[in-house]
């Protein structure tokens, strides 16, 4: 695996993360760039919305545009995976107990 794939699979995981934490289990494009550069993933507008994508293809959230705004929203398979209790092939494995 070449470091843009290590860096990606970290960040799907920020955003699953994150996700898991809200109330309703959604963020925008813009707060989850907020919270991916707070994580040191100093990233675009862009590679955001394809992690969101790839995230979506995965399986981990469904995706719904508010205008030209993405707004991801987790699925019980991101949960689980958050909540190790499954894996999805492409994003990182959290740390027991994180």
């Amino acid at each position: 695996m070449n470091f843009e794939e290590f860096s990606a699979r970290d960040a799907r995981l920020i955003m699953l993360k994150g996700l898991a934490r809200e109330v309703d289990g959604a963020l925008n494009e813009t707060l989850l760039t907020a919270l991916l550069r707070t994580f040191g993933h100093n990233r675009s507008r862009d590679y955001v919305r394809t992690q969101i994508r790839k995230l979506e293809e995965l399986g981990a959230v469904t995706v719904t545009e508010a205008g030209s705004v993405l707004i991801a929203s987790i699925t019980r398979a991101g949960v689980d995976h958050v909540e190790r209790r499954s894996v999805i092939e492409g994003v990182d494995r959290p740390s027991p107990g994180a």
